[in-house]
């Protein structure tokens, strides 16, 4: 109508949503992000994994019957190797240190931060040495389970016949005290 031609309006492009557009940049900057986390993330497990070599001798010597340490890359948020179920081995934030750490009742405890892998095997070879030192002396108790409890009930039950006994004999020679006290003021003679 007008000197318009129908096909020309069909064709042009619309204008394009400003939203439309910033999401598809959002979503192009979050592709190159995580890209960048994950090879962030695979140079962590890559160093984690060279120290987790490094730690197979000491760990290819622990006797066949010690059940206490069980080693392990995971491949999470933050990578970690796992020493036992309390002590792991993690990136620092500059992710070229070794942070090794111990969950507690109190919280995490750092126990070796370093750069270098032989220094972090020492460190684990301490930890181990002295888990290793805990079990034996865990183990040499002779006491069998239970018993020391039962031991430790009749030594408190003994301490407590004790002291009542003690008591009443203080009782005893305070209420003795008492009543002659009182005898000889009511037998005093009278002036």
């Amino acid at each position: 109508m007008f000197g318009r031609d129908k096909k020309t309006e069909a064709e042009a492009p619309e204008p394009p949503n400003a939203i439309a557009v910033a999401v598809r940049e959002a979503r192009i900057e979050a592709a190159e992000r995580s890209g960048v986390v994950v090879d962030l993330r695979d140079a962590d497990v890559a160093r984690l994994e060279l120290l987790n070599e490094a730690l197979d001798p000491l760990f290819k010597d622990m006797p066949a019957n010690v059940e206490l340490f069980d080693r392990g890359l995971s491949r999470g948020d933050v990578p970690r190797l796992w020493i036992d179920v309390i002590a792991h081995v993690e990136m620092g934030r500059d992710k070229r240190q070794y942070r090794f750490v111990q969950d507690t009742r109190y919280g995490r405890a750092l126990l070796a931060e370093t750069y270098d892998v032989p220094e972090m095997v020492r460190a684990v070879t301490r930890y181990v040495a002295r888990r290793l030192v805990e079990r034996e002396r865990a183990l040499a108790d002779d006491t069998p389970f239970g018993q020391a409890t039962a031991q430790k009930m009749v030594e408190h039950e003994r301490r407590r016949g004790r002291l009542r006994a003690i008591r009443s004999f203080i009782y005893g020679v305070i209420i003795g005290v008492g009543a002659l006290f009182v005898l000889a003021l009511l037998n005093r003679p009278s002036p």
